[in-house]
């Protein structure tokens, strides 16, 4: 069995999808960063002195750090997974 190889175009997505999409990608390549934020050591020791109490909100600290690092341009992340996910909602609808 021969496949066809001039498949139909795919239907453009709406803006408010696309901006979902975005939006979403964007949050997973937060998500990735903060986890290997948290691996790198930086936030062990502190000024503060805060104890477990610091411990416990320096996750906090990691997630809008890593937020910022992705509205800032990030690694690229979010858009391999924009695309990825975008191609897979033209091929669902």
């Amino acid at each position: 069995m021969e496949l066809p190889l001039n498949r139909p175009a795919l239907a453009p997505l709406t803006p408010e999808r696309e901006k979902l999409l975005r939006q979403k990608a964007q949050e997973l390549e937060a998500g990735f960063l903060s986890e290997m934020l948290s691996y790198t050591g930086l936030n062990d020791t502190s000024d503060f002195a805060g104890g477990s109490g610091e411990d416990q909100f320096s996750s906090f600290l990691r997630e809008e750090q890593a937020k910022a690092m992705v509205q800032a341009g990030g690694i690229g992340l979010a858009e391999t997974i924009f695309k990825a996910l975008a191609k897979r909602d033209d091929t669902l609808s």
